[in-house]
């Protein structure tokens, strides 16, 4: 074999050899930067694997639809009740699946009247519902593989507002988050003649929220200001740990004023663990959502211990 063309094969299997042991070094380093909720598990427990479990629970008589998100091994796991908003289009699944890879198990359920659960909608209702929610949690824990002591609420939008006064009402809950989290005392105060006709006029429309009229959410609005102030539960979250989650382009809750009036009276209570963060996005984080996800995975792993 002529040596120029022996040379450049030796080049040629050299820079081969040179390319693959970056690569390996590249994947082993990869491996070692993701974080635990963006890698699937590297082992499944064969007797407590990973899996999606169809659940439905009783709330003041009327049947819920729920799923469980149950993550992998026997637990018990740290578990995130996940609240959705009004009328619930934006659910979150995909931060309930980055939850589970990082260890809770996630319940993701519909209030009564909404999405087929049985019963009619109404805000009331949806703050009994999340009591409803952790109670069938703590009596269903070694079937479900909960951690009935760590128990996480989350919420976006309307599940926000829920999630905040679920804990606050709630002694043994002692993390919560709010993403673009709405305040429905701040709201109705605020809300003008001219949008609280929209509101109700949009209300009216939706078809997946049974026996709740746009005229009977503005009278509870209005008739619940002082009760469902979300900015008067700083004295009940004491010693607890709260995440708020703002979108600077949120058209639906904006963050001036309802976030920046969150934070501030949360920030006034030093017992409270307050962490916050505003992120670029619409109201459902469209364009956020890895962000978002980063924001709360790791809150929750924190919150959780």
């Amino acid at each position: 074999m002529p040596a120029a063309l022996l040379a450049r094969l030796l080049l040629t299997v050299i820079a081969a050899l040179v390319l693959t042991a970056c690569a390996n070094t590249d994947s082993r380093q990869e491996t070692v930067r993701a974080p635990a909720f963006t890698a699937d598990p590297a082992t499944v427990d064969r007797d407590h694997p990973p899996a999606l479990t169809e659940i439905n629970f009783r709330s003041h008589g009327d049947r819920l639809n729920g799923i469980v998100y149950q993550a992998n091994g026997a637990g018990p796991h740290p578990t995130v009740l996940l609240l959705h908003g009004f009328p619930g289009n934006e659910k979150n699944l995909d931060l309930a699946q980055s939850l589970r890879r990082a260890g809770f198990n996630v319940l993701f359920f519909h209030y009564r009247g909404a999405w087929g659960s049985e019963g009619s909608f109404s805000f009331t209702h949806v703050i009994e519902d999340v009591a409803s929610a952790l109670a069938m949690l703590r009596s269903r824990a070694a079937d479900l593989r909960v951690d009935a002591d760590r128990l996480l609420l989350v919420g976006h939008s309307m599940g926000g507002f829920a999630a905040l006064h679920g804990a606050a009402r709630d002694e043994r809950v002692q993390c919560a988050a709010g993403l673009a989290a709405a305040d429905f005392g701040s709201r109705s105060q605020a809300m003008s003649p001219e949008a609280a006709a929209g509101f109700a006029a949009y209300t009216d429309t939706l078809q997946m929220l049974a026996g709740l009229t746009g005229q009977a959410a503005i009278e509870a609005l209005q008739r619940n200001q002082t009760a469902w102030a979300v900015t008067s539960l700083a004295e009940p979250f004491s010693g607890k740990s709260i995440l708020l989650v703002a979108a600077d382009q949120d058209e639906a809750v904006a963050p001036d004023p309802t976030h920046i009036n969150m934070v501030q009276a949360f920030s006034a209570n030093p017992e409270i663990t307050l962490q916050h963060r505003l992120l670029s996005g619409d109201h459902s984080f469209s364009w956020s959502r890895q962000a978002l996800i980063e924001t709360v995975v790791g809150w929750a792993l924190q919150c959780a211990g």
